[in-house]
């Protein structure tokens, strides 16, 4: 991830009363050049733009690269953002097409995986249990747009609406994706449904 350590002055956080407000003044400052408050942005961010890029690209690794490149493309055009947008909706569709656009390169050269004997040093807690592998291969079968779609409402709470500004797609393109994904995932995990 980006480095936040090492400013001198402190940046206030936003509270809940004035979360849009002190986000916006984040930006600003940001868009000026103060790395502490593009830092700051990042702190803010960095956990749901995670869940959206995870849910596209499937693994933690792809997903840390993926959301790296998303911070430093929203970086680099963070001059083109409008203050009086919401901030969150801009990032959220960069941070899914540098999802997508990995997923797109990752399907044009073939990748191979390290051995399992290979100790990792960090193993993500959606990649352990059994009900968890079913469901990650589950997930594998839908589309990547499908995947994000279903994280983004489900897990992370995103209106259909705001799942369309952020793929670029209709609200009711992301409310069709989130209807046969759902009934993807039923028909995959069938078995398990019966078995409880």
């Amino acid at each position: 991830m980006l480095a936040t350590a090492g400013f001198t002055a402190p940046l206030l956080m936003p509270t809940p009363t004035d979360g849009a407000a002190a986000e916006r003044a984040i930006v600003i400052a940001a868009q000026r050049g103060a790395d502490e408050a593009f830092s700051a942005l990042v702190r803010l961010h960095q956990r749901r733009a995670y869940a959206i890029v995870r849910a596209i690209v499937l693994s933690h690794e792809d997903a840390e690269d993926a959301v790296q490149e998303g911070f430093l493309h929203a970086h680099r055009a963070l001059d083109r953002f409008r203050p009086d947008q919401p901030f969150g909706a801009w990032l959220y569709r960069i941070m899914a097409n540098a999802a997508l656009d990995l997923v797109r390169r990752r399907k044009v050269r073939d990748a191979d995986e390290l051995p399992e004997s290979i100790p990792m040093p960090f193993r993500d807690p959606a990649e352990s249990g059994e009900l968890r592998e079913r469901l990650q291969g589950a997930l594998t079968q839908l589309t990547a747009r499908q995947r994000a779609v279903i994280v983004m409402h489900d897990v992370e709470g995103f209106t259909h609406g705001e799942i369309g500004q952020t793929l670029g797609i209709p609200e009711g393109t992301a409310r069709s994706d989130l209807h046969h994904a759902r009934a993807a995932l039923r028909r995959l995990l069938q078995d398990i449904r019966s078995t409880s």
